[in-house]
């Protein structure tokens, strides 16, 4: 005699899993597309902090005086979008594999898996440019030091 394992009559852990997966993909391309919310400085106000911390930290150095201590970055709502877009993406997942131990439609779980997979991706891929890119905006700095601390009288 076999057991059959019937499917589970409402599929709710598959619509959880999609719903939490397209909040998840929603909030990835609002952080990438329409962020940041919070105020930001302007470009060459950033990179002029750069150079200046930069050139502080190398006559601190030279010195031998104390460096200074980093600052705490705060929580913002960039910084919680942030955080939140990937773990969303993992319980889209986990909600998935919930609706495929039930048994319900296996197209309700590959979806779910889907999008929160899709999230997930694509937030890391976004982060893995902007730090590409600002290795090469902190070459760019190294390599024009000299001339910034000419500038502040260096």
């Amino acid at each position: 005699m076999s057991t059959v394992v019937s499917p589970a009559q409402t599929p709710i852990w598959g619509w959880l899993a999609i719903l939490t997966g397209a909040v998840a993909l929603v909030l990835a391309m609002l952080v990438i597309f329409a962020g940041p919310f919070a105020p930001q400085p302007s470009t060459g106000t950033v990179i002029g902090q750069i150079a200046g911390d930069m050139i502080a930290a190398a006559r601190g150095s030279l010195d031998g005086s104390a460096q200074p201590a980093p600052v705490p970055r705060g929580w913002d709502v960039d910084r919680v979008l942030a955080t939140l877009t990937p773990i969303l993406g993992v319980l889209a997942l986990c909600l998935a594999v919930m609706a495929a131990i039930r048994r319900e439609p296996w197209r309700l779980s590959s979806y779910g898996a889907a999008l929160g997979g899709a999230a997930i991706v694509i937030q890391f891929v976004w982060w893995i440019a902007l730090l590409i890119c600002g290795v090469v905006l902190l070459v760019a700095i190294i390599e024009n030091l000299g001339g910034f601390a000419e500038g502040f009288g260096g």
